[in-house]
């Protein structure tokens, strides 16, 4: 959906104002919209607000989408969002239909609005203690932004450090002192596994399928956002990956990490050389 605002504010703000209203809509109806970057701990429609973020693209109206059918990112009026059908707008159909109906966008520029609603609504909650959320991995770190690292390899990472920390503790003198009433809460880690790899998304969920016909009683249990389906990119080509959060499956039902089906990872094997490079520096 696209709005029109007054040309008053920074990219910066405009960022913090799409969260904030992210924020606001996940609170407002949490079973169906969420504001959570990390794709493990969404659910429901994902209110991405880092595509105001400065530099960051986005199909533009009557734009052609890569599809098999040549579909257009059309503009719409309100009383056609109910029963409007995505395959009816292509490159065949859009040029009668904007001589019959016109531009739904025409009049949009004479409507700009505000943001300093939501700007407020952004202070509220940052004074309530909500801090800024992740950025897109290739901007810099930001002030005040919320660790960018996915909640299930941040675990790790935390029992890295409490064991360095335990240990020099260990060989000192302890004394009892107060818990920092400003600690952070500890995420808790997902219970995710991959099931397919492949360069041909076709193939990477015909692997899922596989999958479930293996383990039909598990997948009756899979909510339709446990199933996190990644667009990879390396250096120079691009895959499918399908991971499974079994949040909601009893751990005694889980089943355990397999070899994904398939496992075309066209990473693989680059970073078994890099891996390779790294231990032969350290036996030097």
């Amino acid at each position: 959906m696209n709005v029109r605002i007054e040309p008053r504010w920074t990219f910066s703000e405009v960022r913090r104002a799409a969260l904030a209203l992210s924020r606001a809509i996940e609170r407002r109806a949490p079973a169906l919209a969420s504001s959570k970057w990390w794709k493990e701990e969404r659910h429901g429609v994902f209110l991405d607000y880092n595509q105001n973020a400065k530099d960051r693209t986005t199909c533009s109206a009557y734009s052609v989408r890569p599809l098999p059918d040549a579909r257009v990112s059309t503009p719409l009026h309100w009383d056609e969002v109910p029963d409007c059908d995505p395959a009816e707008f292509t490159v065949l159909t859009i040029p009668k239909r904007f001589a019959e109906h016109g531009d739904p966008h025409a009049s949009m520029d004479a409507a700009a609005g505000s943001l300093e609603k939501l700007l407020e609504l952004a202070a509220s909650d940052e004074a309530a203690g909500l801090g800024d959320a992740p950025w897109p991995p290739h901007f810099r770190k930001m002030e005040g932004e919320a660790p960018r690292v996915a909640p299930s390899r941040a675990k790790s990472s935390r029992t890295r450090s409490s064991q360095g920390q335990s240990s020099q503790a260990e060989s000192a003198e302890t004394e009892s002192s107060p818990v920092k009433s400003g600690a952070k809460k500890a995420r808790t880690k997902m219970p995710l596994i991959v099931v397919a790899n492949s360069p041909d998304k076709n193939a990477a969920l015909a692997g899922l399928e596989r999958w479930k016909n293996k383990h039909s009683d598990v997948a009756k249990l899979l909510a339709v956002d446990d199933v996190l389906v990644d667009s990879m990119r390396g250096r120079s080509s691009t895959w499918t990956r399908i991971r499974l959060n079994l949040r909601h499956v009893p751990e005694e039902l889980r089943p355990p990490q397999e070899t994904p089906d398939p496992d075309d990872d066209p990473t693989r094997e680059w970073r078994a050389r890099r891996n390779s490079k790294g231990s032969s520096k350290d036996d030097e």
